[in-house]
């Protein structure tokens, strides 16, 4: 599957978003209005006005259903929450070439708000993967105290952590320590 430019900032945008949601011990990545800022800026989310509690609350909103699209069992699941996100955010696709980027296509219309442009470019990332047959690669993690959300872009679709520098590493070092205290009785 041939992911373009624009595609891979959406995917790493709506990933990120996802896991901004609090669990049971963190908290909530996008506590007030300044942590939304941050959020947009970090992610060059272009032609954002000012940020307001309306848009903290509306983007909260699409990154719960952003999380059901990560959390769907099958195809038919994520296809519909992901009409119901673009649809909701009125796409208008267009091309454009700004800052410095090549053509690529923005499909949020002009003066959008952040919720509604998270939404359309987020959610046609996604839908290329349910078009393409590859919404499995949508994961969590598989580390018991861990549910980040990832996209498994390995070759072989054998990727389990969200970072196999953190969750992976932590649990293969555990099973490691559990077998030799078992070897040595």
């Amino acid at each position: 599957m041939l992911i373009t430019h624009d595609t891979r900032c959406a995917l790493d945008t709506v990933v990120d978003l996802v896991n901004t949601a609090p669990e049971d011990d963190t908290a909530d990545g996008l506590a007030n209005v300044p942590a939304l800022a941050d959020f947009v800026r970090k992610h060059e989310i272009s032609d954002v006005g000012v940020l307001s509690e309306q848009d903290l609350a509306a983007v909260r909103g699409v990154r719960a259903r952003f999380a059901g699209v990560f959390a769907a069992d099958e195809p038919r699941i994520a296809a519909g929450l992901i009409n119901e996100l673009v649809a909701a955010a009125g796409t208008t696709p267009r091309l454009t070439d700004h800052d410095g980027y090549d053509w690529h296509v923005h499909y949020f219309a002009p003066g959008a708000s952040v919720a509604d442009h998270l939404a359309a470019d987020c959610g046609m990332a996604l839908a290329f993967f349910v078009v393409a047959g590859e919404q499995d690669r949508l994961r969590r993690c598989e580390a018991p105290d861990c549910r980040r959300a990832f996209v498994d872009l390995s070759r072989n679709r054998s990727r389990r952590y969200c970072d196999s520098r953190t969750c992976g590493n932590r649990l293969h070092v555990a099973a490691y320590r559990a077998r030799r205290k078992e070897a040595a009785g």
